[in-house]
């Protein structure tokens, strides 16, 4: 039954497929930009990935204005007022980010400040505090996870203060998402593993969050469907271009899907595990997703069961019978992640990252329950509850 109200909004634009990067100077011309900026970072120019878009503006007559390849992988406030000195010095006239979450929130969060002019990103920090469009801005991921392509949050720390600053706005989406599979073909096994996992949980929890509508479902199943079927194939054969794609494009809809849908107590987790422990994001993701599908299941367990169909398949989702679905939902999200495990060590439980001590997850409770991902979970949680969730991931 459709939902008594609910909004859908993503304006960006996807250009998708084996010579999407070509099409960027005319996606330009068309914004009357003829002098962009590429912003990045050093790992991305180490492997080469800049040059497919250097080849990209050849015999186009738009020459890039300058290239910033200083975001660090934990972008903050001095990085951002780099990069807009150097956008200024050079005249540019719109950004291109080539690169994953940290490179496509500096991008938007340059674009504030190049556009709107100064240096003081705080007085735009919060949800909604831009009043008009920014200037041209195309985000070209290197990571098939985050999905930042096509949200409109950004988050850039402050190192002074020593806290992470959001943005939210609808002038901060690109104008374009470039998804190009020669851009994800260099992506080690483990980050491969990380960011897929972070999308499958970004489609899984908008799909079975309290603002799910019937659209964020069309596109969350559909990405949970691309990855449980190109996930395992990309990590055997990590060259394979059309299951790049497909990684790709499911982490575009994902995006979408919680954009419009949000998440729940899995991010919650995250976020909050992140926070205290310096963990991936993807990571934290895959560490806590079973165990609260589980926590779920009581009061949305139907729901959870419809799950089976995008992660196993029309035959296995019709011969388990409705009441088990869900259990059976769970248990194939588990055996993806022994999968992983057995094919880059991409650890299970807080114990397996040798990163987690036991006496750190008080912390995390404390942080989880003042998250704001966890009003969006279908079930309550409080911080007892928060912490026996931790206990139960740790071994």
């Amino acid at each position: 039954m459709s939902k008594a109200y609910y909004e859908f909004f993503c304006p960006v634009k996807i250009v998708a497929g084996h010579k999407a990067l070509e099409h960027i100077p005319f996606e330009l011309s068309t914004l009357q930009a003829t002098r962009p900026m590429v912003l990045t970072d050093k790992g991305v120019v180490a492997v080469g990935l800049l040059k497919h878009v250097e080849a990209a503006f050849a015999g186009s007559g738009i020459a890039l204005g300058s290239v910033f390849d200083e975001v660090p992988p934990d972008s903050s406030m001095q990085t951002v007022r780099a990069a807009a000195a150097m956008y200024r010095a050079n005249n540019c006239d719109a950004i291109i980010a080539v690169g994953g979450g940290s490179v496509i929130d500096t991008a938007k969060a340059t674009n504030i400040l190049v556009s709107e002019g100064g240096d003081d990103l705080h007085i735009y920090s919060g949800a909604h505090n831009l009043k008009r469009p920014l200037k041209p801005l195309f985000v070209v991921p290197t990571t098939a996870g985050t999905g930042s392509e096509t949200t409109m949050v950004a988050v850039v720390s402050d190192l002074d203060k020593g806290v992470k600053v959001p943005f939210t706005s609808y002038f901060l989406l690109p104008n374009a998402a470039i998804l190009d599979p020669r851009m994800t073909l260099t992506l080690p096994p483990h980050i491969t593993a990380m960011t897929g996992m972070d999308a499958m949980t970004h489609a899984i929890e908008a799909f079975t969050c309290l603002a799910a509508n019937p659209i964020s479902d069309a596109y969350a199943t559909a990405a949970i469907r691309k990855i449980s079927e190109n996930l395992l194939q990309v990590m055997d054969n990590p060259t394979d271009a059309d299951a790049r794609l497909e990684l790709a494009q499911a982490s575009t809809m994902a995006g979408i899907a919680f954009s419009n849908a949000m998440v729940g107590l899995v991010h919650s987790l995250g976020h909050s595990l992140g926070a205290v422990c310096h963990l991936p994001h993807g990571l934290c993701m895959n560490l806590f997703l079973p165990y609260v599908l589980e926590y779920n299941m009581d009061v949305n367990g139907d729901r959870i069961g419809e799950l089976l169909l995008p992660l196993a398949g029309a035959d296995v989702y019709a011969t388990t019978p409705k009441k088990d679905r869900a259990h059976k939902a769970i248990a194939t999200i588990r055996a993806l992640r022994d999968q992983l495990h057995h094919r880059c060590k991409l650890p299970r439980t807080l114990h397996e990252t040798g990163k987690v001590q036991e006496n750190q997850l008080e912390a995390v409770a404390d942080l989880t329950v003042n998250d704001g991902s966890i009003i969006f979970n279908p079930k309550e949680a409080d911080r007892e509850e928060a912490l026996a969730l931790l206990k139960r991931a740790w071994a």
